[in-house]
C-alpha cells in the first residue's frame, strides 16, 4: 500500500494531467466498486479481491455496507505473478532444446528473450485453448525450434505457484475471523487471474460459488 507521500505524488500527477482528484481509494476498492459492489443494497457483504498481476499477488477482503468500504485484511505474495509461469515455461523448454539439439541456449540472452516472448504468448492462448504452438525461427545457431504445450503440461509446470495462491486466500480469512461461509462476493483482478486453473481452484476451495471476472481483469 502506498504511504502518504506516494498518495500525495499520485494526486499531484493526477491534478497535473488536468483532472479534477477528489480522493485516492486503494485498488482492491477501486476493483469492488467497478463491479458495482457498493450498490447492492442491505446487509452489510463480505468481499474477497484475489489480485493476480505480472509480478505480485495481493488478497484483501473488504467489508461493505450502505456504501462504506473497510479493509478487513491484506496477505499476499510481493514475488509471485505472470513472469513466475513464463518462467516455468521458458525452462521447461530449454531442457527441451537440450534433449532435442544437446545444446544449452540458458546463458545466451537473446535465444532466452525469444523464447520468453514466445511462452508469454502461449501462456495467454493456453487461457482459451488446450494447446499453444511455439514456433522461433534459428533460435541458437540456426536451428528453429519448432514445439507445442498443452494446458494440463502448463498446469504441471506451475502446480505449485497455483496451490500456493491458496495459502494468502487462507490467511486473510483468519486475519478477518472469517469463514468460507462468510465471504459473499470473490472479485478476480490481474491478467494472471484468466488462467483456468487458477479460477477452478479457487472456486472449488470457495465449494462452487461464481467468481466476478465479467469485467477484463487488466482494467477492475
Amino acid at each position: 500500500y502506498f504511504n502518504d507521500a506516494q498518495r500525495q505524488a499520485t494526486k499531484d500527477a493526477g491534478t497535473i494531467s488536468g483532472l479534477n482528484v477528489l480522493r485516492i481509494i486503494n485498488e482492491p476498492t477501486a476493483a469492488a466498486i467497478a463491479y458495482g459492489l457498493d450498490k447492492k443494497v442491505g446487509t452489510e457483504r463480505n468481499v474477497l479481491i484475489f489480485d493476480l498481476g505480472g509480478g505480485t499477488f495481493d488478497v484483501s477482503i473488504l467489508t461493505i455496507e450502505d456504501g462504506i468500504f473497510e479493509v478487513k485484511s491484506t496477505a499476499g505474495d510481493t514475488h509471485l505473478g505472470g513472469e513466475d509461469f513464463d518462467n516455468r515455461m521458458v525452462n521447461h523448454f530449454i531442457q527441451e532444446f537440450k534433449r532435442k539439439h544437446k545444446k544449452d541456449i540458458a546463458d545466451n540472452k537473446r535465444a532466452v528473450r525469444r523464447l520468453r516472448t514466445a511462452c508469454e504468448r502461449a501462456k495467454r492462448t493456453l487461457s482459451s485453448s488446450t494447446q499453444a504452438n511455439i514456433e522461433i525461427d534459428s533460435l541458437f545457431e540456426g536451428i528453429d525450434f519448432y514445439t507445442t504445450i498443452t494446458r494440463a503440461r502448463f498446469e504441471e509446470l506451475n502446480a505449485d505457484l497455483f496451490r500456493g495462491t491458496l495459502e494468502p486466500v487462507e490467511k486473510s480469512m483468519r486475519d478477518a475471523k472469517m469463514d468460507k461461509s462468510q465471504v459473499h462476493e470473490i472479485v478476480l483482478v490481474g491478467g494472471s487471474t484468466r488462467i483456468p486453473k487458477i479460477q477452478k481452484l479457487l472456486q472449488d476451495f470457495f465449494n462452487g460459488k461464481e467468481l466476478n471476472k465479467s469485467i477484463n481483469p487488466d482494467e477492475a
